[in-house]
C-alpha cells in the first residue's frame, strides 16, 4: 500500500496520505500516515514474548502481559492524529524536517485500556508528576538514540489510551503493534509505539527528543527553552476539489475536514474570492470529542477563471486559524489558512 502513498524517506519510513483517501471520516489502517524517529520494527513481536512495565516512582510496579491488558474493560474511542510537522512545505519561509503537505493526518477508531487504570493500581507517589514512555524499535544512526517522550501527569491520567487495535482490526506492525499510547488530542510525536515500558518520573524525561525536537524555537534559540510541541491546533483542509484542478461551471462541492486536538470544532467558513468575503459550511458526519469534523459547502460556480478557495475554521474554545501561521525552525503546527488554500480553473 505504500505506493499509494507520498513517501518522503524510506528508512525510516516516513509516508503521508494522498488527499483523494482523506475524504473519509475514516482513515484506512495501510493509507494511514506513517512517520517514525527510529528504525520501524521489522517483524511483530511474539506475544508470548512481549510485556508492559510500570515502574518509576510507585508504590507498586507492575509487568502485564498483553492477555493481562486483553482481559480489562476495553474502550474505544476515535482519534485524529496529526504529525507535528504536517504541512511543514506549505510555509512560505523553509523549514527543517520532512516536506509533508497536507496528508500527515488521520483519524481512526482505536481500542484498548485507559492509562489512568494501570497508573492507579501502580500507587502513584506523591512527587509523580510525568510519565514517560519507551517503545522497541531500534534507533537509527550512530548516536543510538531512542525515541523516549513524556507526558504531563494530568493528561496520562484524564485522556490517555493504551491501544491495541485500529479501526477494528490489531494494531498495524508499523502503527505499533502489539501496544501504542494514544494521548488524545495531541500530536504523533506524544503516541510513542511498540510501547513496552512505562516510567512514572519527577520530572519530564530529559532527553534529544524532548530537549531538541519536538520544541517551538526560533534561530539562535536555545531548543530546550522552547514550548513542548502537545496539542494539535484548530485546522481546515480541503481535500475536494483537488489543487489545480479544471472543473466545469456551475454548482461545486468544496469539501474538507476540520480538527483541533482536545477542542471541537464550532464553525468552519469558506471564500472563494481570496478572503474578501466569507460564507458558513455545513457541518457534516459523525461528532466525536476528538476526531475531525467533515464539512461541505455548495458554491455556484457561474464565471470561468482561476479561483482561490480558502477555509478557516473556529473550535469550540474560540480560537480561529490565523491568517497565516506562526514560523518555527523545525515548521511545527503550521495552521495558516493561506498555507492551505487551493486554487482552481473554472471552465
Amino acid at each position: 500500500m505504500e505506493k499509494k502513498m507520498r513517501i518522503m524517506t524510506e528508512k525510516p519510513l516516513n509516508a503521508e496520505t494522498p488527499t483523494e483517501y482523506l475524504r473519509s471520516w475514516i482513515t484506512d489502517n495501510d493509507l494511514f500516515f506513517k512517520r517514525n524517529q527510529g528504525q520501524f520494527m521489522e517483524k511483530p513481536v511474539k506475544l508470548s514474548d512481549w510485556t508492559l512495565s510500570i515502574e518509576g516512582v510507585v508504590n507498586k510496579k507492575i509487568s502485564l502481559t498483553f492477555e493481562d491488558i486483553r482481559r480489562r474493560p476495553k474502550v474505544e474511542m476515535a482519534n485524529t492524529l496529526e504529525c507535528s510537522g504536517n504541512s511543514r512545505s506549505l510555509l512560505k519561509q523553509k523549514a527543517s524536517g520532512n516536506p509533508w503537505t497536507i496528508g500527515g493526518v488521520g483519524n481512526a477508531i482505536w481500542g484498548g485500556i485507559w492509562l489512568k487504570e494501570l497508573l492507579e493500581e501502580a500507587v502513584l507517589q506523591e512527587n509523580a508528576r510525568h510519565v514517560s514512555f519507551e517503545g522497541l524499535d531500534q534507533p537509527l544512526g550512530s548516536a543510538g538514540i531512542k525515541f523516549i517522550r513524556s507526558i504531563p501527569l494530568e493528561k496520562a491520567m484524564s485522556s490517555t489510551l493504551l491501544a491495541y487495535e485500529m479501526n477494528g482490526q490489531p494494531l498495524p506492525l508499523k502503527h505499533g503493534y502489539p501496544l501504542r499510547a494514544i494521548a488524545l488530542g495531541w500530536t504523533g510525536a506524544n503516541c510513542v509505539k511498540w510501547l513496552h515500558k512505562i516510567t512514572v518520573l519527577e520530572q519530564p524525561f530529559e532527553g534529544f527528543f524532548m530537549d531538541k525536537v519536538y520544541r517551538i524555537f526560533q534561530k539562535g534559540e536555545d531548543p530546550k527553552s522552547g514550548q513542548v510541541v502537545k496539542d494539535i491546533n484548530v485546522k481546515s483542509i480541503i481535500v475536494e476539489p483537488a489543487m489545480d484542478e479544471k472543473i466545469s461551471a456551475g454548482l461545486v462541492a468544496i469539501r474538507g475536514a476540520a480538527y483541533a486536538g482536545e477542542a471541537g470544532i464550532q464553525r468552519v467558513e469558506v471564500s472563494v474570492d481570496n478572503g474578501k468575503t466569507w460564507q458558513g459550511a455545513k457541518l457534516i458526519g459523525p461528532q466525536e470529542p476528538h476526531a475531525w469534523r467533515h464539512w461541505e459547502y455548495l458554491w455556484q460556480a457561474k464565471q470561468k477563471g482561476d479561483y482561490k478557495i480558502m477555509a478557516r475554521a473556529t473550535d469550540t474554545n474560540g480560537r480561529q486559524q490565523p491568517e497565516t501561521a506562526s514560523w518555527n525552525v523545525l515548521g511545527y503546527g503550521n495552521n495558516g489558512i493561506q498555507e492551505h488554500a487551493i486554487t482552481v480553473h473554472v471552465g
